[in-house]
């Protein structure tokens, strides 16, 4: 990783849209202030390689960061999305480990970046974000194992449409900055299927597409399109910022 990855905003306070952190009551969260780096997260930005150690943990406000399957042969297929849901570069043991997959921002943004050994200690300081972090953790292993089953058991048509859905609950915007060679590296296809598809999405006027960007018309149609995994991942997400503090947290 770059040390400095996503050009630092000198100091500049950032409004806290991250759920994650939205969950620490403000005096914990005023503590937390001076180990909370902001950055700006660019297009196309590696924030890390598979093997490379994860250093920092990356908690976005805005953007989308993706965790992407790297081949041998080069050929790429994308396993999870993380917006300001979530956090990326979590340790599963706590401890500084390596990267499995190619952590790239896939949607411009801003956020916060952590030491890795800081975040730990803010997870062991607050119970809030201690049971928000849990949480986020075993949504990341359900989102993963619900991306197996997508890939393998679901049609192009049906997983473009629920990528697309899924990054627009990230951005909260209907203007995706999203190229077709983009969207066929994600999916793992080529790009001429996701041409297909797209013109079919077109069709029915579910999207609009020009210049690279797609617009989303009608998110109800997409949904009718789209798979189960969509409905699943958000519902689990849902339930993740509504539940109380894990007791695990307070011992």
């Amino acid at each position: 990783m770059a040390d400095d990855p996503a050009g630092r905003e000198n100091g500049a306070a950032l409004s806290s849209s991250n759920h994650l952190l939205d969950r620490v009551p403000p005096d914990e969260r005023a503590r937390m202030d001076d180990r909370l780096e902001p950055v700006l997260l660019e297009a196309g930005q590696v924030l890390y390689e598979p093997g490379q150690p994860l250093t920092h943990v990356f908690l976005p406000l805005t953007g989308m960061i993706s965790l992407v399957a790297v081949m041998s042969d080069g050929r790429t297929a994308e396993g999870m999305t993380i917006g300001r849901e979530g956090a990326a570069g979590l340790s599963a043991s706590g401890y500084v480990d390596d990267a499995f997959n190619r952590y790239v921002v896939q949607l411009p943004g801003s956020g916060y970046r952590v030491k890795a050994e800081d975040f730990e200690d803010l997870v062991d300081e607050s119970v809030e974000f201690c049971s928000a972090v849990t949480r986020w953790r075993e949504v990341m292993v359900r989102m993963s194992l619900q991306s197996v089953a997508c890939n393998a058991l679901h049609t192009v048509r049906q997983r473009l449409a629920r990528w697309i859905l899924t990054t627009h609950d990230r951005t909260e915007t209907d203007r995706l900055p999203l190229k077709q060679e983009f969207l066929a590296e994600m999916l793992g296809v080529k790009r001429n299927a996701v041409n297909i598809v797209a013109r079919e999405f077109l069709s029915i006027g579910a999207i609009e597409y020009k210049r690279g960007k797609i617009s989303v018309i009608n998110p109800d149609l997409l949904r009718e399109v789209s798979c189960e995994c969509y409905a699943l991942i958000q519902g689990e997400i849902s339930k993740l910022f509504t539940q109380p503090p894990s007791s695990e947290c307070e011992d």
